[in-house]
């Protein structure tokens, strides 16, 4: 990774990712939701994702902030070249697709789940928040198919503002469904691979 990230518009940039992953996992799952469960259920759970609690002042800064970084991590993405040929561009995208099949999965795996209770089947068993963790698995994949280390920082930083955006997510999961999300709380861990955290019942 360079000291000075390159920085120019072209084809063969970072982009190509970022787009797959919209297609993919936003599109693709939003399509097989609505065809396999139709218009209804599809409404239903976009209803259901939208929910948001009472956020205090800080809590709203840290979700701006969030959401500031990842569009940054998009419009960076369409200047950001891909290392083609290189060692780190094959490794790159071979990370990339396990994040891309792991938010797929999270999508779905969050359609199926009764409206009534939380998703805690499929990567939901694995990870209280697998559609988080798949976009920091994709960006960071991104950040070495282009050897960036400023995509590489702007992932790292997004991440651990998530980490506490996520604790409001859950605060509104436990106002939603009580005893079953407490009990899902201690668990499962709030990332693939990291221990449970304790929580307090």
């Amino acid at each position: 990774m360079s000291l000075i990230p390159a920085f120019e518009l072209g084809v063969w940039n970072a982009w190509i990712f970022v787009l797959l992953m919209f297609v993919i996992d936003i599109g693709l799952s939003s399509l097989v939701i609505r065809l396999f469960l139709g218009s209804t259920k599809s409404q239903e759970i976009n209803k259901r994702h939208s929910k948001r609690p009472e956020l205090t002042d800080i809590e709203k800064k840290m979700d701006n902030l969030s959401s500031v970084i990842l569009i940054a991590l998009v419009a960076y993405s369409i200047a950001s070249p891909l290392q083609l040929g290189t060692g780190w561009f094959y490794i790159g995208p071979s990370i990339f697709v396990f994040g891309l099949i792991l938010g797929f999965v999270a999508m779905i795996n969050f359609a199926l789940a009764p409206t009534d209770k939380p998703a805690t089947k499929g990567s939901y068993a694995i990870s209280r928040n697998p559609m988080y963790f798949s976009m920091f698995v994709i960006f960071a994949s991104i950040s070495l198919a282009c050897t960036s280390w400023l995509v590489l920082l702007l992932t790292i930083v997004w991440f651990i503002i998530v980490d506490r955006v996520v604790i409001i997510e859950e605060r509104l999961c436990l106002e939603v469904y009580g005893d079953s999300y407490r009990e899902y709380l201690t668990r499962t861990s709030r990332w693939i691979g990291l221990p449970r955290s304790k929580e307090k019942k």
